[in-house]
């Protein structure tokens, strides 16, 4: 056994080149002794880049927890992270793309343990760098932090809106999971997990597949069936660690995913709703890789250490018929690599400061030969610090420095400070303020696929400089009643769009300026043991200058006013959700005549025994009508219609 053990980790680490590691929140689930700190909700890990209780972070921050994925049977990512309050999904029809927005924006850092998995190719013509489809299925996570606000002095580029780390599980015991479901539009999904503990040796492996026969919506009264809209998506996980002391072990971890889109840029028409797109035929593939190997030290402290060595992979190949020259068109693949090495440690000073401090080197290549470049690629060099400095029992200073070295646009540096004000134990007040520095990435720059849809890079755009601001306070009433006020502003100069400047063609252009300004309201109350509910609020202004003389105008928002609604009863074997996101203020011309949309989700379990759990699902509970990307030109891009799922969850 012991031979077969080190003959697994011999070939996986051949294969790795770099891993993820929530270090810091794996050090707390250490010392806790099991993975149901988690649920504490007491603290927090990637707004500091270390371990810090919420109410002594100064930081606007959502927990989702392992026990409320179980309880909803979050299938995705995208559903999980669509009901927190000020977070929205956009999805392409069919949902074979999707990219989250923090704050009205779209420039968000994803990683998983810590790993970046930000690249080089856009997403869906806009500012998101990650698409969802490639993060970890649902029930390898244990917790996922939300951070609202810019983190450019940590986290670099892509920090605007905010930062999204999803940690996954460890082991503590032999387990296998199966789940499967199946549901409407010839939906079927399997997934089976493994995990298991051999002295200091640990495994925790995942392989899925998900299969959809078709994707229906509602526009303009009708129900009518998207045409060439299969999907299929396979994925395959795996994590080893092995533990040298309490302070060492190593991590390597790979991840997998395959998608075959029927449909990956019609949206909006069929034959039975007529338009532009009406009859078209297209396909979309995309592969994604990520490796990495971790080495973790110092775990036995307050401030984990790590060096991190990563890879990441993603190809997209695209065509079909265009449906503007009714000419067939073949986009080659599009395939962005990007590796590095980071580098993090952390001392305890005194008990008034703690320092956090590391170094990054990451190159990226992009290549596609419809473009006028192969192999582009550009390397950014940072260094980072930043201090905790407790001033008195109520007052924590945090300020933080990074500098990057980009190796087209040169060096920048990004200062940021914040300021967390403890009112009481109950209560604390918090401030931050800091700059942005952000290059153009390689599809902003070089991309170059010509035809019906042709999307235009610009080698001569600038990169984006600017600020962020946060204030916010939280306040527990008791241990059962919660609430919280945020406000956001950013502006950008030489914001990066991609304006559609005719039915078919979009550019990279820079812009003078964009301005976000923002607000959010949460409640959260225990009524009982069986009954809770949680409550909701954010206003999103986007502003944007052309420089044509006419000054800043208002643009379109996803969500100008969005509300966030849970009611949730658990009682013995049973678990029921109810869970509603309502849009308005929507400028109609962009949404087909809608200004407002109302999306209730429900889902329903029963636990038949500790091994066994049977659940059943329902998404667009009224079979709304609702866009979550709007467009212009009138094409529209409706999102799914009402939706059934059934399913159980088997442990042994």
């Amino acid at each position: 056994m012991r031979r077969k053990r080190w003959v697994t980790i011999g070939i996986t680490l051949a294969l790795m080149a770099g891993s993820s590691g929530a270090l810091a929140a794996e050090n707390v689930d250490a010392q806790s002794g099991g993975a149901d700190v988690y649920e504490m909700d007491d603290t927090i890990v990637t707004a500091e880049r270390m371990p810090s209780k919420t109410m002594e972070t100064p930081a606007n921050v959502a927990v989702i927890t392992a026990k409320e994925i179980e309880a909803n049977h979050f299938s995705s990512l995208d559903e999980a992270i669509g009901h927190v309050n000020g977070v929205s999904v956009v999805r392409g029809a069919g949902g074979e793309r999707q990219y989250v927005r923090i704050n009205g924006d779209d420039r968000v850092v994803i990683m998983v343990d810590g790993q970046r998995l930000n690249t080089d190719q856009g997403e869906l013509v806009g500012r998101s760098s990650v698409d969802m489809n490639m993060l970890p299925t649902m029930e390898n996570i244990q917790r996922i932090e939300v951070v609202k606000g810019g983190g450019s002095a940590l986290y670099g580029s892509d920090a605007v809106g905010g930062v999204i780390n999803i940690i996954t599980k460890k082991v503590y015991k032999n387990q296998t999971k199966i789940d499967m479901n199946t549901g409407s539009w010839n939906t079927h999904n399997y997934e089976i997990t493994t995990q298991g503990k051999e002295n200091d040796f640990s495994w925790l492996i995942t392989g899925g597949i998900q299969r959809r026969g078709h994707y229906d919506y509602k526009f303009d009264g009708k129900s009518p069936t998207m045409e060439n809209s299969d999907y299929n998506n396979n994925s395959f996980s795996m994590k080893l660690n092995n533990r040298f002391s309490d302070a060492e072990s190593l991590t390597a971890y790979y991840a997998h995913r395959s998608i075959d889109s029927g449909l990956w840029n019609c949206y909006g028409t069929t034959s039975e709703v007529p338009g532009i797109f009406a009859g078209v035929s297209a396909r979309m593939q995309e592969n994604f890789n990520n490796y990495s190997l971790t080495w973790n030290f110092k775990e036995d402290t307050e401030v984990p250490a790590y060096v991190r060595l990563f890879y990441n992979e993603k190809t997209v190949n695209m065509g079909g018929s265009d449906p503007i020259t009714f000419m067939t068109i073949q986009h080659a693949p599009f395939t962005t690599q990007t590796q590095g090495i980071d580098y993090q440690d952390g001392w305890k000073l005194s008990d008034k400061h703690t320092l956090v401090a590391g170094a990054e080197w990451h190159e990226s290549k992009s290549s596609n030969s419809n473009s006028g470049y192969k192999n582009g690629k550009t390397i950014n060099k940072s260094v980072y610090v930043q201090d905790s400095w407790q001033l008195s029992d109520r007052w924590i200073l945090v300020p933080g420095l990074r500098m990057d070295n980009h190796s087209k646009f040169g060096t920048h540096w990004s200062p940021k400070i914040a300021l967390n004000y403890l009112a009481d134990k109950d209560t604390h007040i918090y401030a931050s303020w800091g700059r942005v520095f952000k290059a153009p990435t390689a599809d902003d720059l070089y991309t170059y696929l010509p035809g019906g849809w042709s999307t235009l890079g610009n080698p001569d755009l600038k990169p984006e400089t600017g600020y962020t601001a946060t204030l916010g306070m939280d306040h527990n009433f008791d241990e059962n009643i919660s609430a919280g006020v945020s406000f956001f502003y950013t502006e950008l100069n030489d914001a990066i769009a991609w304006p559609q400047i005719s039915p078919s063609v979009y550019v990279a252009q820079n812009v003078n300026k964009e301005k976000r300004t923002g607000m959010e309201l949460s409640f959260k109350q225990k009524l009982s043991p069986m009954w809770s509910y949680d409550l909701g609020y954010s206003y999103i202004r986007r502003e944007i200058d052309k420089n044509n003389g006419s000054g800043m105008v208002l643009q379109d928002n996803l969500q100008p006013n969005g509300y966030k609604i849970g009611l949730h009863y658990n009682s013995g074997a049973w678990k029921a959700n109810l869970l509603g996101t309502i849009g308005s203020g929507l400028n109609e011309y962009y949404y087909n005549g809608n200004s407002s949309y109302n999306i209730w989700d429900f889902n329903l379990s029963y636990e038949v025994n500790k091994e066994l759990t049977t659940y059943f699902k329902v998404n667009n509970l009224t079979n709304q009508e609702y866009y979550e990307n709007g467009a212009s030109y009138g094409n529209y891009y409706p999102c799914g219609g009402r939706f059934y799922q059934v399913g159980f969850n088997l442990t042994f």
